[in-house]
């Protein structure tokens, strides 16, 4: 019979660790939080001194009375739950509600080898007072939010709804984005590009050159009658270089993954949205059976914000570089990343477990996603650790009269880094150069030599807009703006669809009409909740009780006092919203008005509840059934969106897009 009690919070990892452990631990899982404040009220005394008032989990009781019978026996019990506050909070609510009284240990490791738990268990220590701090400070604002602003919502616009502190913040971003979008004129532009060639040389030394100045002035044609003017002028003219500039140019190794950048690569290679890499990334953590080893732990803890990595590990990649890639390939000395200043430096960037595990070796034992994302961080992690790669760029001016023409390639004159990981996404030309090509062909030139033109062409284009937010970029923008954590990141999107303020439609986050609502609701009452800096000055503060530099009441009572000022305000003016629509309810002739529901956006009678006469809002579409006479209907189920016959269930017809929609592929939802 074992002697020990490890708590973990999986299953599956609790599997991985009681492998590594052996016979003399008996290792569990707590399935997550087993204590937590109220679902149904405010749980938080904020007269005194907002302390919270944790309860056990309706469905963790029975659990809990499990592990207390299973510490009886034991005669050390350790809580190994994950390396941060979340992990942190509740180990010590275990201790405190399950084994108050006794001796219990804390042990933290990122990364699930044998070497890590070892020496984790060599270092058990006591809990973390600053950390737990910390997250219930959190835990507290989030709910004091989420407790009195959605019932306002409610007042306002319907049941159901809720509001975050930060997923407000984020909903807002969205929201600007979408006005931006929406306020954004096209203007129209012209670009003249000229083939041209070496003199006397067979046409392979033919290239391209945009047209760039006229005179001292940039080049800006509005419209084709200008572009066409300005074609019929250089005809006949001489063209010749005017200058030759070459230049050596690094491009240096990307930094391990830490979580926000792990999905938005992710999102840009893969496209997986945020909540399905973090998904996939515990799998990989937590342990996957590979062969007659069950399971293995694949890469080190995937909620991170530090590109750190531990000297063991370095040691190994450099290695390993060395004999498969040659020591032409290693840097001097091991390339040291910046973290950013909130970064936890304790915490290691993501990398895999062992370097010796290449991604083919495991193909056979993981699925698809699980193969492809591994692969991912492991390239990622074994470049970070490589030389530059080496570039020649080439730039060239060519005149003819007042008229300005520029031409510029590259040619990849050593691999580096690139030989294991291309981190360029969206340019094409740095696509072309990591192929070893150069991205537009430029033959030897020298300066004042005469070039033969071949062709001028004119080519029309508009100015865009900005683009949507895609799961990548709102994650960066999150980070960027100090808002958020890493393990915020995936579930902020998640809730913000969940509650249809948005929706995902190939691949980027449209607002929908109820998240404008929202959006604009809490923006006029609760301008400093909304504010992004504001909210990233939160974070930083909640950072610093971690740290032990504040103290978590002086944090609350920071936020709380113009919250609540802004609350009475709101609680007071707050009146409901009612748009009257052109339809008169058919059971009472009184007119019919727009509210939300779970389903989202139906068409009430306004003399509720007297009359209870309802009807869902059609598309306007039929239904593409023979003889149906229905019309298609937006629904909401589980699985997202879709459109419904009227006449269900009468008519069972349903569809992702209406009819006269072409079907297109959608990336991974939620």
């Amino acid at each position: 019979m074992s002697k020990n009690l490890v708590i973990v919070e999986s299953p599956t990892k609790a599997k991985t660790i009681g492998k590594i452990l052996g016979p003399d631990f008996s290792v569990v899982s707590s399935m997550g939080h087993i204590i937590d404040l109220p679902k149904k009220e405010l749980g938080v005394d904020i007269e005194q001194e907002f302390k919270p008032e944790y309860v056990v989990i309706p469905s963790r009781k029975k659990l809990l009375t499990q592990l207390r019978k299973e510490a009886k026996s034991k005669e050390k019990i350790y809580v190994a739950t994950d390396p941060d506050r979340e992990g942190e909070a509740i180990g010590w609510q275990i201790k405190e509600r399950v084994f108050k009284g006794k001796d219990v240990l804390r042990v933290s490791f990122h990364e699930i080898t044998p070497h890590a738990i070892s020496e984790a268990f060599k270092s058990a220590r006591e809990f973390d007072a600053n950390m737990i701090e910390a997250q219930a400070g959190r835990r507290v604002l989030d709910r004091i939010v989420g407790y009195f602003l959605s019932p306002l919502l409610w007042k306002k616009l319907a049941r159901g709804l809720s509001a975050g502190r930060v997923q407000s913040v984020a909903l807002k971003l969205i929201v600007e984005r979408e006005r931006q979008i929406l306020a954004f004129k096209a203007k129209e532009y012209w670009e003249i590009s000229a083939k041209l060639a070496k003199r006397g040389v067979a046409g392979e030394s033919a290239f391209c050159a945009k047209l760039e100045k006229i005179g001292d002035k940039k080049a800006e044609i509005g419209n084709k009658e200008e572009a066409e003017r300005i074609i019929s002028l250089l005809q006949g003219k001489d063209f010749k270089v005017s200058s030759v500039k070459q230049t050596e140019k690094k491009r240096y190794a990307p930094a391990p993954f830490i979580t926000s950048t792990m999905q938005q690569e992710a999102f840009n290679k893969l496209k997986f949205n945020a909540s399905k890499t973090m998904l996939v990334a515990q799998q990989l953590y937590e342990g996957i059976n590979i062969g007659e080893d069950n399971p293995i732990s694949l890469i080190t803890y995937m909620r991170t914000d530090s590109p750190s990595v531990a000297p063991e590990a370095i040691s190994e990649v450099r290695e390993h570089i060395g004999r498969f890639f040659g020591d032409n390939f290693l840097p001097e000395k091991p390339n040291v990343f910046k973290a950013k200043k909130t970064a936890q430096q304790a915490h290691e960037a993501i990398r895999p477990s062992y370097i010796s595990r290449s991604p083919e070796s495991l193909k056979s034992f993981l699925d698809h996603d699980q193969s492809r994302l591994y692969e991912l961080i492991y390239n990622r992690f074994l470049a970070s650790q490589m030389k530059p790669a080496e570039f020649m760029v080439t730039s060239v001016d060519i005149s003819a009269d007042e008229y300005l023409f520029s031409s510029s390639g590259s040619r990849l004159l050593f691999e580096g880094f690139l030989s294991a990981y291309n981190n360029k996404t969206d340019d094409k030309e740095g696509e072309d150069e990591d192929k070893g090509k150069a991205a537009n062909f430029l033959p030897q030139l020298a300066k004042d030599e005469a070039l033969e033109l071949n062709e001028l062409s004119p080519s029309q284009h508009f100015t865009k807009p900005p683009p949507r937010f895609s799961d990548s970029s709102l994650v960066k923008a999150l980070e960027e703006e100090g808002i958020g954590r890493p393990s915020t990141y995936a579930p902020i999107i998640y809730t913000l669809i969940l509650r249809d303020y948005v929706r995902r439609i190939k691949g980027y986050l449209h607002p929908t009409e109820l998240g404008f609502k929202v959006n604009d609701m809490l923006v006029e009452y609760f301008p400093r909740v909304m504010d992004t800096k504001f909210t990233a000055f939160m974070e930083e503060e909640l950072d610093g009780v971690e740290e032990g530099r504040m103290k978590k009441l002086d944090v609350l009572k920071e936020f709380y006092a113009p919250f609540k000022e802004n609350l009475d305000f709101a609680q007071a003016n707050i009146k409901k919203e009612v748009v009257v629509s052109d339809q008169v309810c058919d059971k009472c002739g009184k007119p019919m008005i727009f509210k939300w529901g779970k389903r989202g956006k139906f068409l009430s009678c306004s003399d509720f509840p007297k009359c209870k006469n309802s009807k869902s809002i059609t598309s306007g579409v039929k239904c593409p059934v023979e003889n149906c006479g229905g019309e298609l209907i937006e629904r909401r189920s589980k699985r997202g969106f879709f459109y419904g016959c009227s006449n269900f269930p009468k008519c069972t017809f349903t569809s992702r897009t209406l009819p006269q929609e072409k079907e297109e592929k959608q990336p991974d939802t939620e």
